[in-house]
């Protein structure tokens, strides 16, 4: 089952075993079902403190395993295989239940052994879903810590009959105690606040207490990530806001184009650039959203209101919030979000297996998605607003040697169309004599660009046509000792090494205006 690499690497992690686990196999005669032995055997020989033993009758779904210590009957369960990007997923959570410490912050960890239950969480995944894993490695992290807490992470491919009975059309999707509890990606402390519903004031009430900074950083992406540690290196008080460590890194797929690294995955560089940020003195304040920018008259302070409603102070700040997926602003778009309506195609496309699906978009990542589309659905329909398709060359012609793809151009859609649960077709007019036209699908992968996330900033700063931050050569906005840089921003190329780029100069443009102010 597995190569010798990751048994190489499976066996120097288990190394970390603090006492023995024990894993528990409730298995078919399904293709799956032999994978999922092939795999416990690798993981067996991989540290003598593992066993396995089956138990075939079991009332769990098959097959599956739990992997638990000897003599105790909880721990985390997965139903199917949990490889591609959840191998990761059953390396921590062997390592948790056999002791080893999660890296979390110690509060974080006493809130979630102090929830009380029972809360059985069920969470389906799909292999090729990046942003599957940490809703998973969240869950099994808490059901190793606390009895009182199940969770089953469930391979929706091995299950498809039962994806389909609940209508998952978009993963993660997590249930708790059989009702939906959220889909796409949570962190650990966003779903502990939601059981802990004390936890949000506490914490709002931390953030109004903090002292007034010298930076701080609105965003966490590649901008605010590199502006965040280049004025930290400054030896000044540095702050960083995000609602997402990572911003939209962590929606990319592959990263073939950064200098100095051949190929990564867009979880995997969040990730590194969480790392370095912490290994400043950065204080890092994960899952907030900034409603409001102003400027206090009196202490000549910039101050960023949350949507908590708590308020951080600083003597500058560097905007760098990035830019959200567009929508097409239709009938239907809304209600049938998750339900047929999504925005990753990586994510969500095994869920439409053998379904007729269609694209929005005609650029690079519309064209890039139907492909990929092309080898699960049965039919694939891109369509393009404009008169041709705007992707590259090589893309276009991938795409038209596609037999089940099929491409509309001056195609305008006017409204998503469903049953009340889920999507059943698509309506368009015709740009070219103005009929109305309807498609038969189950999917809807929008791929039509981003929208600066400046919303916020409205009045405060100066915002060009498309919404975005106008800024100069240093990267300065037209209000005094604010920054800005990214995607939020009028710099014309949306890159990763861009963004980095304009990060640090925004930084050093802010520590300069510190020095050069009292």
């Amino acid at each position: 089952m597995l190569d010798a690499g990751l048994k190489t690497q499976l066996a120097a992690y288990l190394q970390n075993l603090r006492h023995p686990v024990e894993l528990v196999a409730t298995l078919d005669d399904s293709k799956a079902g032999q994978q999922t032995r092939e795999l416990l055997d690798d993981v067996r020989a991989a540290s003598a403190k593992v066993t396995v033993r089956e138990d075939p009758a079991a009332d769990v779904r098959k097959p599956s395993f739990l992997i638990t210590t000897p003599g105790s009957g909880s721990g985390v369960r997965f139903a199917g295989v949990p490889l591609g990007h959840e191998f990761t997923s059953l390396v921590l959570a062997l390592l948790h239940v056999g002791g080893h410490p999660p890296r979390h912050e110690a509060e974080l960890l006493d809130a979630v052994r102090a929830l009380s239950g029972p809360l059985h969480f069920e969470t389906y995944f799909s292999l090729t879903c990046q942003n599957c894993p940490d809703v998973v490695q969240a869950l099994n992290t808490m059901s190793a810590l606390n009895p009182n807490i199940t969770h089953t992470a469930i391979e929706g491919g091995a299950f498809a009959a039962e994806v389909a009975e609940r209508e998952v059309l978009s993963v993660p999707a997590v249930y708790l105690n059989g009702e939906l509890f959220g889909q796409g990606r949570m962190e650990l402390a966003e779903i502990v606040a939601r059981l802990d519903t004390g936890s949000a004031s506490r914490e709002s009430a931390a953030l109004n207490d903090k002292e007034p900074f010298d930076v701080l950083v609105v965003g966490g992406g590649p901008a605010g990530a590199t502006a965040a540690m280049y004025a930290a290196r400054k030896g000044i008080r540095t702050g960083l806001l995000a609602e997402r460590l990572g911003g939209q890194v962590l929606d990319t797929a592959g990263i073939e184009n950064f200098p100095s690294v051949p190929h990564t995955e867009g979880t995997q560089f969040a990730a590194a650039l969480e790392q370095h940020v912490r290994g400043y003195e950065v204080d890092v304040m994960p899952r907030q959203r900034a409603a409001k920018l102003h400027t206090d008259v009196e202490t000549g302070l910039h101050e960023v209101e949350l949507e908590t409603g708590a308020v951080l102070r600083s003597r500058t700040v560097v905007v760098a919030a990035g830019a959200r997926w567009r929508t097409m602003d239709v009938p239907g778009e809304q209600e049938y979000r998750n339900k047929g309506v999504t925005f990753c195609p990586h994510c969500d496309g095994p869920l439409f297996k053998g379904k007729p699906v269609a694209v929005i978009g005609g650029g690079n990542s519309g064209v890039e998605a139907a492909i990929d589309l092309a080898g699960l659905a049965t039919q694939v329909t891109l369509l393009e607003f404009g008169e041709q398709l705007i992707a590259d060359e090589v893309l276009q012609r991938k795409l038209h040697s596609l037999p089940n793809v099929t491409v509309l151009t001056q195609a305008q859609t006017t409204e998503v169309a469903g049953d009340g649960r889920k999507v059943t077709g698509l309506k368009y007019r015709d740009r070219r004599d103005g009929s109305e036209q309807e498609l038969a699908v189950e999917g809807v992968f929008v791929q039509i660009g981003l929208l600066p996330n400046t919303d916020w900033l409205t009045g405060a700063l100066e915002l060009n046509g498309r919404g975005e931050v106008v800024i100069d050569a240093a990267g300065a906005t037209t209000a005094a000792g604010v920054f800005a840089a990214g995607d939020c921003t009028t710099v014309p190329y949306k890159q990763i090494v861009a963004a980095a780029g304009d990060g640090a100069k925004a930084a050093l443009s802010a520590f300069d205006h510190l020095i050069r102010t009292s």
